[in-house]
């Protein structure tokens, strides 16, 4: 509270010096930008020239609304000049500052170029990385590398971004980060969630929004902050489409294609987006165990080595239709579904020793499996802007249903060292899930005097889970129910949320802050079998989210620039680690969900520098409550992997990002951090203190070698680190590509190798396991040669603003 009380009492502070500011007189020019359908042209780089030479004085970017303001001018002549891409250029006439009067000029109207694609070229390119005030922006198309890479492989890239083995995602060395799709949650487990984005081609992806600590706007869940990936959408007027299409070849095979188009006509504008992609990768696991007795020597050891060999059919497809019923006011409708089908067939050898290193058995086991994930969502928006100044209402309706199933086969054979069988279990599996999510939210709009604006609104969320695990012992080909491991679990959960977000900027300063409110009811019930009773448990909590950003321009160019942060997140329990079943993954290693787990809360600050948009430097701490991780304890010689709230968790980051362009023909972006983690907090049987520093980088070179012809080299490396229980080691991937646009620049092929020295191998050490150790070695399916065909055609004109839609933004990501 006293957090909250400070952000609150600096914003009055702010808002008194403002009107006290407000008396004196400034040199000003401000004005606004539109295109010639009188609609505001959100992004056209206005630039400040002295009259007299012409030299630079000041350079902005156009807000949403189309406005724009110089500040702080010394009295002299002006002129301004505006610039967006479809449209001509425009040059004001002289504009006289005297006596540091504010002066405000009429609207810039610029006209449209309005030519076919095929008449003329546009050959802008953006940065590979944006920096904002509360968030990092990744535009996907600038790497060519990212051609015929998944959305996993491209988040691989981005600053601060890791990715294990597993496909689990950590941020700026932080797990429990929020993915959204399209401002949207995943509603997916982390395992779901992976296979969801190994399935999404590159090519319908636009950009990637990272925010370590997001306005009040955002739903307050994921503690690591938010991924919002954004998909291609396109509003320009007439038919236009990208079609693509890959093969590839790694340890295995894979083919992608896809399909972006758009149709807009008077006041209709439908889009779809259609992807397939067909794959078989290869993944090997090695784990090391020992059993300690009680004076800490070697009892026995276990050496698992499993091999996964998974094959896959994802179809992707995201279609919309929006409706101008007026230039302020459009209805719209989105579909979005997903049909994933996939079966593996796993060895796994595991050898057993005795305290003497010698051979004790051998179980070779035959893990068979056969999965899919349907997921069916619509969305119903409507947004009406009131007048040319950003005044807006929106509001989201959604309803997502996803179905998945597994069906799996166990085989465990038991060997003496010379070979004889001793034993052979058989276990069969069926586990089937079903979920519901319902989510409804307004948002509003309201711009006030003074460049301030004011944001509110509210959203409701309901979700229902089904989640069922059906297992039966087989003998002589006769199957019984294994009641021990049978189980239901039901889950109900609603979360009602409020919030107010106001941001000024007055001088050189500019402040935004924010208050939510959210509200969680949680109702679970582990039905019963012949065997087992049921139980139930029920979650009621309130809690409020404070945001504050604080930014200050050093210079009147605003070249220069400070900005502070704060803010406060929840991680929720996803509802599959809230599911009390087990799942066996091999005769060793199971998995159990935890009923009794906690949210966890995380307070951030952040303190940045940036010099333009080439170099910006920053300081960030976390602090987390009750941290969730995945924990590993030993059960007899059975490792079980669940989630659990081991502690508190601080996080100390400090980042740098650039971007260069030593020549003309050769820009670089490079991004650096080093962040500390330490854990501490009882754990099982003790006390888990854990500490370690870690060097994170990665970085990409784009060389344009002539008109027609660029290439590129990138790579990431991510130093040895601490999550919880686990260590990993060092790794990382170096990437090549290079790219020929044919067919007088409408088409493209692209010829991209990823791991180009095959040193991506997720590794490491489990800590903190009562009477073990524990050590793990992955070897990836990850260099991969891949050569994609683009081809673009239709008409491009004037492409208005893209319209956010979606109002579940945390639920999805907890799914299963």
């Amino acid at each position: 509270m006293k957090l909250l009380y400070l952000s609150f009492l600096t914003l009055f502070t702010l808002f008194l010096f403002n009107v006290a500011n407000a008396q004196t007189k400034d040199g000003k020019i401000s004005g606004t930008v539109l295109d010639d359908a009188k609609k505001p042209l959100d992004g056209a780089t206005v630039i400040l020239l002295t009259a007299k030479d012409s030299v630079v004085s000041a350079t902005k970017l156009a807000n949403p609304d189309g406005s724009f303001a110089f500040q702080n001018l010394k009295d002299n002549s002006y002129i301004i000049k505006v610039t967006y891409i479809g449209y001509k250029n425009y040059k004001s006439g002289v504009v006289l500052i005297s006596g540091q009067r504010p002066v405000n000029l009429p609207p810039f109207i610029l006209s449209s170029v309005g030519k076919k694609l095929d008449e003329v070229n546009v050959t802008a390119k953006k940065s590979f990385v944006q920096q904002k005030i509360d968030r990092t922006v990744v535009n996907v198309g600038a790497l060519i590398s990212n051609t015929g890479a998944n959305a996993l492989e491209v988040l691989a890239k981005s600053p601060g971004v890791q990715i294990d083995a597993d496909g689990n995602i950590t941020f700026k060395g932080k797990s429990g980060v929020m993915v959204m799709i399209d401002d949207k949650p995943t509603y997916l487990s982390a395992a779901n969630l992976a296979t969801y984005l190994r399935s999404l081609p590159s090519s319908a992806l636009d950009q990637i929004e990272l925010m370590d600590n997001p306005p009040a706007k955002y739903d307050a869940a994921g503690n690591a902050g938010v991924i919002n990936i954004k998909t291609k959408k396109n509003n320009t007027r007439g038919f236009n489409a990208v079609v693509s299409a890959n093969l590839a070849q790694g340890f295995y095979g894979r083919m992608d294609e896809s399909i972006n188009f758009n149709y807009r006509i008077d006041k209709v504008n439908f889009f779809a987006n259609v992807a397939y992609n067909k794959q078989k990768t290869f993944r090997r696991l090695e784990i090391d165990r020992n059993y300690l007795d009680g004076s800490g020597d070697i009892e026995s050891s276990l050496k698992d080595i499993s091999y996964f060999r998974p094959s896959s059919n994802n179809t992707n497809i995201k279609a919309g239709l929006d409706y101008f019923i007026s230039p302020k006011t459009t209805w719209g409708v989105v579909f979005t579904g997903n049909i994933s089908r996939d079966h593996d067939s796993s060895p796994v050898y595991s050898l057993l020793y005795d305290k003497t290193g010698g051979l004790d058995s051998t179980v070779n086991s035959l893990n068979t499996s056969k999965n899919k994930f349907d997921s069916k969502g619509i969305n119903l928006n409507f947004t009406h802007k009131f007048d040319s100044t950003g005044r807006a209402l929106t509001f989201d309706l959604d309803y997502i249903h996803d179905v998945s199933g597994s069906n799996q086969l166990f085989v465990n054979n038991t060997f003496l060292p010379d070979g004889g069988l001793t034993n052979t279990q058989i276990i069969s599996d069926n586990l089937p899930s079903t979920i519901n999510i319902y989510s409804a939210k307004v948002d509003y709009t309201h711009p006030l005097k003074g460049k301030a604006k004011l944001e509110a609104g509210v959203k409701s969320s309901y979700v229902n889970t089904d989640n069922a695990a059906n297992y039966f012992n087989v003998i002589d080909g006769v199957s019984t129910i294994d009641y021990n491991n049978t189980n239901r679990f039901l889950y109900k959960e609603n979360i009602n949320a409020g919030y107010v977000n106001f941001n000024k900027t007055f001088g050189r300063f500019s402040v935004q802050t924010g208050l939510r409110l959210e509200n969680t009811n949680g109702d679970g019930h582990q039905l019963g079998n012949a065997q087992k009773p049921d139980s139930s448990f029920v979650k009621h909590y309130t809690n409020l989210f404070p945001t504050a950003y604080l930014s200050y321009n050093l210079d009147t160019a605003g070249h220069n620039v400070l900005v502070a942060s704060y803010g406060r997140r929840i991680g929720r329990p996803s509802y599959g680690s809230l599911n009390p079943f087990t799942f066996f993954v091999d005769k060793f290693t199971y998995f159990s969900g935890n009923p009794f787990l906690k949210p966890q809360f995380t307070d951030n600050y952040k303190l940045a520098y940036s010099f333009r948009s080439l170099f910006t430097v920053a300081l960030t701490y976390n602090y987390t409550t009750d941290v969730q991780n995945e924990t590993i304890h030993k059960d007899g010689n059975v490792f079980v992997s669940t989630t659990g709230n081991i502690g508190q968790q601080k996080t100390w980051d400090f980042s740098v990002n650039s971007n260069l362009q030593p020549t003309k023909w050769w820009s670089v972006n490079l991004y650096a951090e080093v962040f500390n983690n330490t854990y501490q907090g009882q754990f099982y049987n003790g006390y888990l203190h854990q500490s370690k520093t870690t060097f994170s980088a990665n970085g990409n070179n784009q060389f344009t070698i002539s008109k027609t012809w660029s290439a590129e080299l990138s790579g990431w490396f991510n130093g040895s680190g601490t999550y919880g229980q686990f260590v990993s080691i060092p790794t990382g991937m170096l990437n090549a590509a290079v790219q020929k646009k044919i067919l007088n620049n409408k088409a493209s092929i692209k010829f991209n190798v990823r791991d180009v020295l095959k040193t991506f191998s997720p590794s490491g050490t489990i800590t903190n396991i009562t009477d073990a150790t524990a050590t793990y070695h992955n070897f990836v399916d990850t260099q991969v040669a891949t050569l994609t065909f683009t081809y673009s055609f239709g008409k491009l004109t004037n492409v208005p603003h893209k319209r956010d839609t979606g109002g579940a933004d945390s639920e999805q990501g907890r799914a299963h």
